[in-house]
């Protein structure tokens, strides 16, 4: 009965402190809505040029790191290194997982003396801004920092998006870009593991790109990058929306700071041009033509990955569902059908698979910057000196420690035969989806688009923005917004006073982490059977079902070759 008397006032005191965790990310969310959300660095840093200035425009910027807790870069610089240019994810968040905390891919890169610059971006596009304006912006950074570091190419560090906007800008940048490194970046939008990565289905349900124009339309010219933190939510709702906040009720005093610093920055909802996001949709997650050589980024200027000379460094992990190693590497064969093709064409390519390690952890995790980050970085003179051809990056470490010394681990790279990269893709039901697609927003664009256009409006916008459930859902434990939600601080204040601490051990304890773990294991195997019955649907859709239900959306040529 003690220990039951103990667990009781324990937990009715977490119970007060997670409500008021909730309280807290809302106000901050709140807080740096109002500021502006600026990027959420943990270093100190100068403004070198503002995309704004530019023409054509954008809403990028390029930041230079120069102090460290208070201490000054200058000494501490290699001048005969090449600066590092970190290419932030677009996609939904701010800038600044990169630079998250100190043991971070910006933390490594100075603690190897490379002088490091960051590339982030405002909360909204440029009126109109497109691709084409980004990669433009992208390249006029790249030509700045050749100039100011004695002509020496800056070594490209992009992160997811940032990883395939890096390849674009070095495949369209030709001897300008040095050698380029992406974490975690798709270049091969159709490839992945069946029942494993549902997220390249999605268009296949939806209908394709026209969703994502009315979207577009209805924030007057804005696509809201809620929707897409929404998706990547539901796409592992078990740790999204379930371990997460079990951990911060379960550990409340030990999580409860982490939690408040990763919220800020998931819960910054950036913002992009109708016409930016449609040119990715389009051209990228439902067309796959990056790895085809078929994106024009203007009339007549297609993007070829064979023009990349730089070496390229493709960092992935089979813990990745979002972009797994088969939409990371499944492009080198479409492109180098064969190893000879690669060596003939002079180019170096070598990849790091984690086995572990979520996609998120690419770029966050402190473990993950300490040894596979600074492995890379403390061997690219070895990479931009190996033979042509295609590679594998193998550490060695016998001690387990990623804060070892470098001569107690070692790196090898060791040749690999592009012909063993074989990823199976339903190349044919894809293409289908994208035909699909194309009607569809031939027929939004045509007939409906004009219509929600001339209704939408930016007051309707703002209002929708702020409707939107990733929102609501976080600001509604705010006191600014829910005055009754007051209780709760002066609470928690008592309960901190108070605060009564149990034992690991407390026999309750453990079955309420016992009763978390199930509940975490049910929602799994609920998303798995989810997703296996998506892929399901998707193969009876697109495979056998094409030639009769598919039919006006298909061209004629088309149907009739699969009714044959």
């Amino acid at each position: 009965m003690t220990a039951f008397a103990d667990y009781v006032v324990d937990a009715a005191q977490r119970n007060i402190l997670f409500w008021d965790a909730l309280r807290r990310r809302a106000n901050n969310m709140l807080e740096h809505e109002h500021e502006g959300l600026p990027p959420l660095l943990k270093f100190k840093y100068e403004e070198v040029a503002d995309g704004a200035e530019f023409k054509p425009p954008s809403n990028y910027k390029l930041l230079k790191i120069i102090e460290v807790d208070d201490i000054c870069l200058d000494d501490c610089l290699d001048p005969e290194k090449p600066p590092v240019m970190i290419i932030e994810p677009r996609a939904g968040h701010g800038p600044g997982i990169g630079g998250f905390k100190r043991d971070s891919e910006v933390g490594i890169a100075l603690h190897e003396g490379y002088p490091v610059y960051f590339v982030v971006f405002d909360p909204d596009p440029k009126p109109g801004q497109t691709l084409a304006d980004v990669l433009h912006t992208l390249r006029r950074f790249v030509e700045m920092l050749k100039a100011l570091h004695g002509d020496r190419a800056p070594i490209l560090y992009g992160n997811c998006q940032g990883g395939w906007a890096a390849a674009l800008l070095a495949a369209d940048c030709g001897n300008e870009a040095g050698p380029v490194v992406m974490n975690g970046s798709p270049l091969s939008y159709w490839a992945g593991e069946a029942g494993a990565n549902p997220m390249r289905l999605a268009a296949g349900f939806l209908g394709g790109s026209w969703l994502t124009h009315f979207i577009g339309d209805l924030g007057a010219g804005v696509f809201d990058g809620a929707w897409l933190v929404q998706n990547f939510e539901n796409l592992k709702p078990e740790g999204a929306i379930w371990r997460k906040y079990a951990d911060l009720y379960l550990n409340i005093d030990t999580e409860r700071d982490r939690f408040l610093d990763f919220e800020r920055w998931w819960s910054g909802f950036y913002r992009l041009s109708r016409e930016e996001m449609l040119a990715i949709v389009e051209n990228l997650f439902i067309g796959n033509r990056l790895e085809k050589g078929e994106v024009e980024l203007c009339e007549g200027c297609a993007v070829d990955l064979k023009n990349i000379s730089s070496p390229l460094v493709v960092f992935a992990s089979y813990g990745d569902n979002i972009t797994p190693p088969h939409q990371a590497l499944g492009w080198i064969p479409t492109v180098y059908p064969t190893t000879e093709d690669l060596k003939t064409a002079g180019q170096r390519i070598v990849y790091l698979i984690n086995r572990h390690v979520g996609h998120l952890g690419i770029f966050v995790s402190a473990k993950v910057a300490r040894f596979e980050h600074r492995a890379i970085l403390e061997n690219m003179n070895d990479v931009e000196n190996l033979e042509p051809g295609l590679y594998e990056m193998r550490i060695d470490n016998p001690t387990g420690d990623p804060d070892c010394e470098r001569d107690q681990y070692t790196v090898r790279f060791e040749p690999r035969r592009v012909e063993d990269l074989h990823f199976e893709t339903p190349n044919e039901a894809f293409e289908k989806v994208h035909a699909v697609s194309e009607t569809m927003e031939g027929f939004y664009a045509k007939f409906m688009s004009p219509f929600i256009r001339a209704w939408a409006s930016p007051m309707t916008a703002e209002a929708l923005k702020w409707a939107h459930p990733m929102r609501v859902s976080r600001y509604l434990y705010s006191e600014k917004l829910n005055p009754f939600i007051s209780v709760v601080a002066t609470a928690a204040e008592l309960a901190e006073k108070s605060r009564w601490r149990l034992d690991a051990n407390n026999p309750y304890r453990q079955a309420e982490r016992r009763g978390a773990d199930d509940i975490e294991a049910s929602i799994k195997r609920w998303r798995m059977a989810r997703d296996a019955a998506g892929e399901q649907a998707f193969d009876g859709l697109y495979n056998w079902a094409a030639p009769t239900m598919l039919q006006p959306f298909l061209p004629a040529a088309q149907t009739r070759s699969d009714k044959t």
